[in-house]
């Protein structure tokens, strides 16, 4: 194909879209981008500056102090990805463990994250040539994107994923821990008043609890090539 365009995947947490997109932004040629990764950083900011904790959460301190976040992707060639920074330094790593998770869809509720970071993510693909995985990227960010997929998987297939991720990743975490924040995240996702997560009317939708990452990459490039 040499028309470049724009393919939106959104779709439940630990459902393999990240993966999809990178593997399908490395065959067409195009740049990637994680927004979970832009919300996980926010988050991040929001627990180093103690806006937020287990029993705690100060969203006007937050809202207040969004023009502090400046958030970066950057190739690491050595990855074959991009990182994100957040002010300058690399998050990659701290972004990815269940303490973050656990915060980052309270973070993410909140309608002036929200908008800062759509626009950021509009600007990112205004050229086209991306793939970009999220929660409302059909929906919101791209709603003409011309290619849009959903992810889904049921809970516990997506909660064993991610629990085998993190110990692979010596993260000290329960498979109970986990599918606990898989649920109550999949409950805050899609409940939220602000661009709640949702199937796009033309989105594809995938459920991958039974087939492989393979199989479900070939039927993607299939509907590219259509």
């Amino acid at each position: 194909m040499n028309k470049k365009i724009t393919i939106a995947i959104d779709g439940f947490s630990s459902t393999g879209k990240s993966t999809l997109a990178k593997e399908l932004a490395k065959h067409l040629g195009y740049i990637y981008v994680d927004t979970g990764a832009m919300y996980r950083a926010v988050a991040l900011f929001a627990m180093q500056k103690g806006y937020v904790s287990k029993d705690f959460f100060d969203k006007q301190a937050l809202i207040n102090n969004l023009p502090l976040v400046k958030l970066v992707f950057k190739f690491n060639p050595d990855l074959g990805f991009a990182e994100m920074y957040l002010n300058e330094v690399n998050v990659e790593t701290e972004i990815r463990t269940l303490e973050v998770s656990n915060y980052v869809s309270i973070v993410a509720e909140i309608s002036e994250v929200r908008s800062m970071l759509v626009e950021q993510q509009k600007q990112m693909g205004k050229d086209k040539g991306i793939v970009m995985d999220g929660r409302d990227i059909g929906t919101v960010v791209f709603p003409d994107a011309e290619l849009k997929i959903f992810m889904t998987a049921s809970s516990n297939t997506r909660a064993e994923r991610r629990f085998k991720e993190l110990k692979q990743k010596g993260d000290i975490v329960t498979f109970d821990e986990v599918l606990k924040n898989v649920e109550e995240r999949d409950y805050i996702d899609t409940h939220r008043a602000d661009s709640p997560l949702m199937k796009a009317n033309d989105a594809i939708e995938f459920d991958n609890s039974s087939i492989s990452k393979l199989e479900q990459f070939n039927k993607v490039i299939q509907l590219i090539k259509v």
